[in-house]
């Protein structure tokens, strides 16, 4: 990219985020453009933040404002009630508003081939209120990911702003209020303040999300929201035209759940809701999802660092595995996520340290699904090249990941066959993507059993994409204090104004599913189109590329731009 534009765009980020950190005191609406390189220049994007103050005290000023990103097609209406779609999502587990971006964009081009202008909001749930961005933004404009690690690991301060750590349990404590309600009363009122004509609502907007988000929605389908069970304009169905769901359900209960989150953070059966309540009033149940590592703000915020890297200097030398200070929690994740087998786990060598990676094969590495044994975080964006690969038999040997008995393990860590680089203090080792997986030059790594580990219908992201949608974004990717309560909400249902039981079935339905993701499929049912995308894995639904390997389009954004078009 040329100097100048780059100049352009540091500026716009700047713009951008000054915009967001400090809006009027009177203001109740901030609106604001976001810069990108993102090749599909057809979509506009902005992010819009509402103050809908929560209700008592404890939290951060922060957390009185939601915020989503809108999509919407350059040659479209600019006010969103005169677009002839309006679909708004909800996020998964973990996830934040960035990673809609790639189906976004490719469903709102799809739709104008159609004639159809359509918008799409991707929602940031209210615990998002609580992340610290300034590293990845300082890094973003100034193209150096290492200004990340030195905001967030070395306490070098951006604009006078100092990073205060990661927060605790007891900081995150108004967190335990925040669950199955808060969440889809703040959707509620997002859609009344952005859109206050009911009629508009009721025929232009589709309700869907992903993972997780499919449940959210079906809760948001069946609640009744102005306490009178007898009058229903105020339902949730009745603001929805139709429901979306990418590789999820859209249901009012938790059938599914444990292929989402650790089951250890599940009630066991005979919990009541008071019991989960005084625990998180307490403090012995965790008021977020998190663990000593893998799954922690710290471990979420260093895959937009490694983001970062990769979208700044996608084929150069990666240093941010020496560049990050050792500590417990990500030498734990990295031996966790890159040993080859248990003796190298348990060894704790060769680490990720002694091998080299150019900066795209580091993302690649934690988010491939022939590299990280986690179904929820994977993507098929491409296999790893530059030097020898072997089976990557930790924690599941690909030798026994088609037995029977384990099928259900295999969806949580992941249906692709895992691999590994095996030289350390070897080569470069480089990053194939998505498209190039069966080029000429491909050397065609193959396990021990003969076969490839990968090949081009397998693959469907393109990891460039992946690395814009994690660094590029005012609201992240990933969703660093995700409230433990949402899923207990969820878990355990009974929940006073979750009334109108015909709420799901009101309105069409469509599910966009991942051939290889973590849910199998479901049974049909009447009013449900179901939609199966080969080949994809939980997060390509929302990330894989406009144009697939052979020439195709990309399936899921056809035909959630072909129901939107209606």
């Amino acid at each position: 990219m040329a100097p100048r534009r780059w100049i352009i765009l540091a500026g716009a980020v700047v713009l951008t985020v000054a915009g967001l950190a400090v809006p009027g005191h009177a203001a109740t609406r901030v609106e604001a453009p976001v810069a990108t390189t993102s090749p599909v220049r057809e979509v506009v994007e902005s992010v819009v933040r509402l103050r809908l103050p929560l209700p008592g005290t404890g939290h951060p000023p922060e957390c009185d404002w939601v915020s989503y990103l809108r999509f919407r097609h350059r040659n479209g209406p600019a006010e969103s009630a005169r677009a002839d779609r309006i679909l708004i999502a909800q996020p998964g587990v973990l996830e934040g508003a960035a990673a809609f971006d790639g189906v976004a964009r490719n469903t709102i081009v799809e739709a104008a081939g159609k004639g159809r202008y359509v918008e799409f909001w991707a929602l940031d749930r209210r615990s998002n209120c609580l992340e610290d961005n300034t590293g990845v933004r300082a890094g973003l404009a100034a193209r150096d990911a290492h200004l990340a690690v030195d905001y967030y690991y070395r306490k070098k301060a951006v604009g006078g702003r100092t990073f205060a750590g990661y927060l605790s349990n007891d900081q995150v404590r108004f967190l335990q209020d925040v669950g199955i309600e808060r969440t889809v009363r703040d959707q509620y009122e997002l859609m009344r303040r952005e859109l206050p004509d009911p009629a508009v609502r009721r025929e232009k907007v589709l309700c869907g999300g992903h993972s997780l988000g499919g449940m959210v929605t079906g809760y948001f389908a069946v609640w009744d929201f102005d306490g009178n069970h007898s009058t229903t304009a105020d339902a949730g169905y009745n603001q929805c035209s139709g429901y979306f769901a990418l590789d999820s359900r859209i249901q009012a209960g938790g059938i599914g759940l444990e292929r989402l989150v650790p089951s250890n953070v599940l009630p066991e059966e005979g919990t009541t809701p008071d019991l989960i309540r005084l625990g998180l009033e307490l403090g012995i149940i965790p008021r977020t999802l998190s663990a000593p590592a893998v799954i922690n703000a710290e471990t979420m915020n260093l895959l937009a660092i490694a983001g970062l890297a990769a979208r700044n200097d996608p084929d150069g030398e990666s240093r941010l595995s020496s560049y990050i200070p050792a500590g417990f929690n990500q030498d734990t994740t990295y031996r966790l996520l890159f040993s080859k087998d248990y003796a190298t786990f348990l060894r704790g060598t060769p680490t990720v340290r002694d091998f080299r990676f150019s900066n795209e094969a580091a993302l690649g590495g934690l988010m491939d699904d022939n590299s990280v044994p986690l179904g929820f975080v994977q993507t098929s964006v491409g296999f790893f090249d530059g030097g020898r690969i072997t089976d990557k038999d930790f924690p599941l040997p690909n030798d026994l990941a088609g037995l029977p008995p384990l099928e259900p393990l295999k969806r949580l860590v992941g249906t692709g066959k895992k691999a590994i680089p095996d030289e350390p203090g070897g080569p470069l080792y480089t990053w194939r993507n998505y498209d190039r997986v069966g080029a000429p030059d491909d050397p065609v790594h193959k396990g021990r059993d003969g076969k490839p580990f990968t090949t081009a219908s397998d693959e469907v992201t393109d990891i460039g994409q992946l690395a814009r949608s994690l660094a590029e974004h005012p609201l992240d990717f990933t969703e660093d204090y995700f409230p433990t309560r949402l899923v207990t909400d969820i878990a355990l249902g009974d929940h006073e104004d979750a009334v109108h039981a015909g709420g799901i079935a009101a309105n069409p339905t469509i599910l966009l599913l991942a051939g290889e993701g973590v849910l199998p499929p479901p049974e049909p049912q009447e009013g449900v189109k179901q939609v199966v995308a080969p080949g994809y894995q939980h997060l390509d639904v929302l990330t894989a590329a406009a144009v697939q390997n052979g020439g195709r389009p990309e399936r899921i954004s056809v035909e959630l731009a072909a129901f939107a078009a209606g």
